[in-house]
């Protein structure tokens, strides 16, 4: 599930891209932190996969908190009127499956 997940992280990078285009016109900071966030999301996804024990949850629980951040930017950009919803909709797609499994990763059965 590791792959998966980070495989759709860097899939909703790359939709990202021309959303996050349209907020850095209105606001660099912005369209810099929803980068760094999902950026942080695949980075930390690569690196859990190959960890172990706490240290591999660690960093599943980084991404899903950065994968959080992603949601709440875009809903700022939103609200700022930088960024219009239609513009989201794919990135958006992929971040709800991100989270998803980042609560599978997070959250292991026993």
């Amino acid at each position: 599930m590791a792959f998966d997940a980070l495989e759709t992280a860097v899939q909703l990078v790359a939709a990202l891209r021309a959303p996050v285009g349209q907020v850095a016109q209105h606001d660099g900071d912005l369209a810099s932190q929803i980068r760094r966030a999902a950026s942080s999301v695949a980075l930390n996804l690569g690196e859990g996969q190959r960890r172990s024990g706490k240290d591999r949850l660690h960093h599943f629980r980084i991404a899903a908190g950065s994968a959080a951040e992603v949601g709440v930017a875009l809903r700022v950009a939103v609200a700022w009127g930088f960024a219009e919803h239609p513009a989201l909709v794919e990135a958006q797609g992929l971040l709800d499956r991100v989270l998803a499994m980042g609560w599978r990763l997070t959250h292991p059965r026993p």
